[in-house]
């Protein structure tokens, strides 16, 4: 066997259509020793087309009770070496099951289920965190609960979901009408300040590389025009953050500073973000 054929890495992609697998993708498609197979549910995902054809998949969703045995199968017939989720309905599920593929010699690029269980329930990521860093306010929403003990204003966020989905400001008691029956909700302090993305790479024992990026443009939740930045402070909390929850690979890490100027954790995306072509960019190719 050449050396060529050694060092060849077979990589599965999810979650083609998004901005994370493409900007993945980008950062690696000159490498040479890897070979990369794309997937999602939709044949029309765009993501897909930045392969030949022979190396496109078609996936089914990740809340089908069929996710994992399909994926499962699909690594095996293309002899998949590294599998890296980048959908977040998938991650937990994967997670799960881990040990299935590993058995068979796959890597899987994802947190363990004990971090993702924390990360995926932003109530339940407060509440692991308030003793050991300084939060803003925050509780979860119980309708009986004293509406004017309440710091107004308040952010109104889904514990379980993703971009600016649901979200809803409370001004004062009376905005509670805004709220949807039967979502679970996190209240939150609301931050004026400027807000931060800061993606992390950690190691098996420690946080290897972070990258600051200020969100000068945000819309329904996703930064479309950021700028890196050199901030210690927010590279130190993001980083013991990271190692407090339990975080491997790489993982977005989300702040935005008080009226006092102080940054606080809003919340983490334990994956490859969509905007990691800034962080490559930045000179740190965390793919």
């Amino acid at each position: 066997m050449n050396e060529q054929a050694v060092l060849t890495q077979r990589v599965l992609l999810t979650g083609a259509g998004g901005a994370a697998a493409v900007a993945f993708w980008k950062a690696l498609q000159h490498q040479s020793q890897v070979t990369f197979y794309m997937a999602d549910m939709s044949p029309y995902s765009s993501g897909l087309y930045l392969v030949p054809a022979s190396q496109r998949r078609l996936v089914k969703a990740g809340k089908d009770p069929e996710f994992i045995p399909h994926l499962y199968q699909m690594c095996c017939d293309l002899h998949i070496d590294v599998l890296i989720p980048t959908v977040d309905v998938e991650l937990l599920a994967i997670a799960e099951h881990q040990d299935l593929f590993s058995r068979v010699g796959i890597q899987v690029v994802n947190p363990s289920a004990a971090a993702l269980r924390i990360c995926t329930d932003k109530y339940q990521l407060m509440a692991h965190l308030h003793h050991r860093f300084p939060l803003c306010y925050f509780s979860r929403y119980q309708p009986d609960m004293d509406l004017m003990s309440i710091p107004y204003p308040v952010i109104a966020k889904p514990c379980q979901g993703s971009g600016s989905e649901g979200i809803v400001k409370l001004n004062g008691p009376e905005d509670v009408v805004l709220l949807q029956a039967g979502v679970d909700y996190l209240l939150q302090e609301y931050l004026p300040g400027a807000e931060y993305s800061v993606d992390v790479y950690s190691g098996v024992d420690s946080v290897l590389a972070t990258v600051v990026r200020e969100r000068n443009k945000v819309d329904s939740g996703i930064a479309v025009i950021s700028s890196t930045v050199r901030d210690a402070e927010l590279e130190t909390l993001a980083a013991n953050i990271a190692e407090a929850v339990g975080l491997r690979y790489v993982a977005n890490i989300q702040f935005k500073r008080d009226r006092h100027g102080q940054p606080k954790l809003l919340e983490i995306n334990p994956r490859f973000p969509g905007t990691m072509s800034l962080t490559v960019a930045a000179g740190v190719n965390m793919p």
